[in-house]
């Protein structure tokens, strides 16, 4: 049963919709959509025996808390505000390339978004303006018309939050080099529209650096050393994802090891893995012990049941085996 947010709930009516066009039997694949009261009826319902939730970090250990009281299996994935070091051995352009993708695709609302850059020994005013080259290309429009690449944040609200978040990182020091706030899309003058915006310069403090953003928005903030970058990413409450760029092999080894971070990538800024591997975070990312993809998902919507068999009978051999399936 699939419960999809109430601000966004024709991509999983699609799905539905698709799977029966597909002949798979009713019953089998669901979508109940409205209010969050259903999404805690759900919780509630004996019926229901697991839970898998993704949204925000103060919902998902709601979610955690109210499934576990149920006496259900629960994995809340939560918020994330990703990181990327940037050494000054790194292809600066590659680097630049990547993290326009990351940061400014599907306009910066999704989990896997990279909204923070850090850049190490002073690398970020020319990582910056690689970035620049790459976000200035990017077309914003109506995600429905030919050419369009990003299209408008979720709602008002979303745009005056992601705007707030500018403008305070702004009076905090921050350099906007790129800016997104007073974009306007011909025909859609009252859409929630935002560009592409870089900040450097972000102070830690700010909302921008501190919050996940949510939107197209990156900031880089600078240091001097890979301890120190290595330092600041571990410092978030976060660990979704994190990424670093070089061409240091031991450097990248010796991150992959020290990040506190459920999915890493090296010179890969959204390290979200094939759906074999478990997709996941670490601390506040991730309330429950199981990841969502792979070996641990099916684990999470399956359970065991061992079995020892015995068939005596008089004057025959006796036999006794022992078998585990999962259902």
């Amino acid at each position: 049963i699939l419960k999809p947010a109430p601000a966004t709930p024709s991509a999983s009516l699609l799905i539905a919709r698709l799977y029966k066009e597909a002949g798979l039997p009713d019953g089998i694949f669901q979508v109940i959509s409205g209010s969050n009261d259903f999404t805690m009826a759900m919780i509630d319902h004996p019926d229901i025996k697991a839970v898998s939730f993704v949204g925000s970090t103060p919902v998902a250990k709601l979610i955690q808390e109210r499934a576990v009281r149920a006496g259900k299996r629960v994995q809340a994935l939560g918020g994330a505000n990703n990181h990327a070091i940037v050494m000054p051995d790194a292809d600066i352009n590659f680097a630049g390339k990547h993290l326009s993708a990351a940061a400014f695709g599907a306009a910066g609302e999704r989990c896997m978004a990279l909204p923070v850059a850090v850049a190490v020994g002073g690398v970020g005013d020319k990582l910056a303006k690689a970035v620049k080259e790459h976000a200035e290309l990017i077309r914003v429009g109506y995600g429905l018309d030919e050419g369009v690449q990003m299209g408008p944040v979720i709602n008002a609200q979303a745009k005056e939050r992601i705007i707030d978040a500018i403008t305070d990182a702004e009076s905090k020091g921050a350099k906007v080099i790129l800016d997104g706030r007073s974009l306007n899309v011909s025909g859609h003058e009252n859409g929630y529209f935002l560009g592409p915006t870089i900040c450097t310069h972000v102070a830690r403090d700010s909302i921008l650096y501190r919050e996940e953003t949510f939107g197209p928005v990156l900031a880089i903030v600078e240091v001097d050393t890979y301890e120190e970058a290595i330092a600041l990413v571990n410092s978030s409450p976060y660990g979704n994802g994190a990424a670093i760029f070089t061409n240091d092999g031991g450097l990248a080894r010796r991150f992959e090891l020290e990040v506190e971070a459920g999915m890493v990538g090296i010179n890969v800024p959204i390290p979200t893995p094939v759906a074999y591997y478990s997709f996941g975070g670490w601390k506040d990312s991730l309330m429950g012990d199981t990841h969502i993809h792979g070996p641990e998902g099916v684990r999470f919507y399956t359970r065991a049941k061992a079995t020892t068999v015995r068939w005596p009978s008089e004057g025959t051999y006796e036999a006794t085996m022992s078998f585990e399936r999962t259902e």
